[in-house]
């Protein structure tokens, strides 16, 4: 049988085309880079067509741009855009379907567009074919095949031209799909390195719970892995509920501050500074969440130094009361429980009381407790007063005061009184008396001993409270009987008479009466005590008074 030479020819070109999609079909499987995709599409449907040039645009923003080209181009015309509704390109997306002019500048059957209009001339563009790129019935772009002299298509070109972009749209699909499965994996990694850097910290952070570590070793640690700055607020600091808040300064400095908290107890705060990010990422949102599992270990830790020193507390005041109680003397069994806490009982030489009417006795004692276990001492409450015992060498009743007065934030008093020969009842008792005189002198604020106040030692000193009886007796005990048997009031008259350095007038005006009723009351005093009672024994007189005032309290 005789083969016709063009029906040879036509099928040698037939079988040249499929090899070509076959081997550009292939070959796209083959690649994941998108430019890679594109310039692979335009090189084969160029090498199959004979164009002097084709190029493949995409829309980007409303707009088209070449991707990939080969053949004889400019780069000018490779970097220009169009608007996507004008030209060829906007008729192949306006109708999805494939067109072309045989002569881009003389067509009228399109929009023109003066700037392309202009690359068009200059790059010698005469006919030119434009077929859609079609992805999800979404129209994404255009493959081009352009010549430089005036000619027409025919459907085979135009069929030839279309499979090519079809497997572009294809490829450029698989490629975009590639892309973001990469991306995912990308940021799945970056997820799992996040999760496990943050359960590596979480075990660290239970390790230093574990040795024993402190709240600052926690704070420490998580600076060390998180950058920046950890400290741990107290109570009075930061948040009392919600989760984790996050602000951020003028200088770009970001706070993130969490509550740490035991149930419905508040316990304080956590609180995160450093270098705030330009975007609130994975990393950032999982060191939050990291900072957030810090307060949960917190919270046990702060409950278990808070146990550990309510049992140290317990036991210091106990042991307290024990001595206070069993004094003068130390017992053996004692001595032991006392050496036990490193203490020795030998130098255990002061006691100090400390009053302050901002703070219940209970909580100064808990201060005392802090000033005591650093000082080798014990505290507690006794009998009702923050009390505290420690070496004279070691502590004093100023340097005790100033710490209160800085931890309160108020006034406080503390008084204190050297125990001899383990007699701390006794020093208690002076120094808690000696607490009341002094406030009751209006010294409200002040770190003092006993001794300071020796002229008021008959008031506080029970052991010598007989001489006290008879020395109030002898100078303010008349006033004092006519008083109980007349009703009056001739000891506050004398007392406020003193008061106001024998100035009738000023006294007269304290008392509320007239001058002629306070001389009356003088009067009487005078036939009580005698008419001379201003001139003899007047100092007697006046501490009498004073000390009856004091006893009173």
């Amino acid at each position: 049988m005789t083969i016709d030479p063009s029906e040879s020819h036509e099928l040698v070109r037939r079988q040249r085309e499929l090899a070509s999609l076959y081997a550009t079909a292939k070959s796209l499987t083959a690649l994941g880079e998108l430019d890679d995709v594109l310039q692979s599409v335009v090189r084969h449907a160029h090498d199959l067509m004979g164009t002097d040039f084709t190029y493949l645009s995409l829309v980007a923003d409303g707009r088209l741009s070449a991707r990939a080209a080969e053949g004889t181009i400019s780069a000018a015309f490779l970097s220009a855009t169009i608007p996507s509704g004008v030209g060829l390109g906007g008729k192949v997306l306006a109708t999805r379907r494939p067109q072309w002019v045989p002569n881009y500048a003389a067509s009228t059957l399109i929009d023109h567009d003066a700037d392309f209009d202009r690359l068009v001339g200059t790059e010698d563009l005469v006919a030119l074919l434009g077929v859609p790129l079609v992805i999800r019935d979404e129209v994404v772009g255009a493959l081009f095949a352009a010549y430089r002299s005036e000619r027409s298509f025919h459907a085979g070109e135009i069929a030839l031209l279309s499979a090519f972009a079809d497997h572009a749209a294809v490829a450029l699909d698989n490629a975009r799909l590639y892309e973001e499965s990469r991306k995912a994996l990308r940021d799945l990694r970056e997820h799992v390195a996040v999760v496990e850097r943050a359960q590596a910290i979480h075990e660290t952070l239970t390790g230093v719970v574990l040795e024993g570590g402190t709240p600052d070793d926690v704070a420490d640690l998580l600076a060390g892995q998180l950058g920046g700055t950890v400290v741990v607020l107290d109570r009075a600091a930061g948040p009392c509920s919600g989760r984790v808040t996050t602000t951020v300064d003028a200088d770009g400095t970001a706070h993130s501050v969490a509550p740490i908290r035991a149930g419905d107890s508040h316990l304080g705060a956590l609180s995160w500074s450093r270098k705030a990010l330009a975007e609130q990422g994975v990393s950032d949102e999982m060191d939050l969440r990291t900072l957030e599992r810090a307060t949960h270990i917190l919270g046990l830790l702060i409950l278990k130094e808070r146990a550990v020193a309510d049992a140290g507390e317990r036991l210091s005041g106990e042991l307290l009361t024990e001595l206070m109680v069993g004094s003068p003397g130390i017992s053996p069994a004692r001595r032991s429980r006392l050496q036990a806490r490193h203490l020795d009982p030998d130098r255990l030489d002061l006691v100090l009381v400390a009053d302050s009417p901002a703070s219940s006795p209970a909580e100064l004692a808990r201060h005392l407790h802090d000033i005591a276990r650093d000082g080798g001492g014990l505290a507690g409450e006794h009998l009702g007063r923050a009390t505290m015992i420690v070496p004279a060498g070691d502590r004093t009743a100023e340097e005790v005061h100033r710490r209160l007065r800085r931890a309160l934030g108020a006034s406080v008093l503390v008084v204190g009184e050297k125990a001899a020969h383990h007699d701390w009842s006794r020093a208690f008792a002076l120094a808690s008396r000696c607490a009341s005189v002094v406030r009751a002198l209006g010294h409200t604020d002040r770190g003092v001993t006993t001794g300071r106040y020796a002229l008021f030692a008959l008031v506080f000193d029970p052991d010598r409270a007989g001489e006290l009886d008879r020395f109030l007796a002898a100078t303010v005990g008349p006033l004092a009987e006519y008083d109980r048997r007349r009703g009056t009031d001739l000891v506050g008259t004398v007392s406020a008479y003193y008061d106001h350095r024998a100035n009738v007038a000023a006294t007269a005006r304290a008392l509320h009466v007239h001058v002629n009723t306070l001389l009356k009351r003088l009067d009487r005093v005078g036939d009580v005590l005698g008419a001379d009672w201003r001139a003899e024994n007047d100092l007697e007189l006046q501490l009498g008074l004073r000390l009856h005032r004091l006893r009173a309290l």
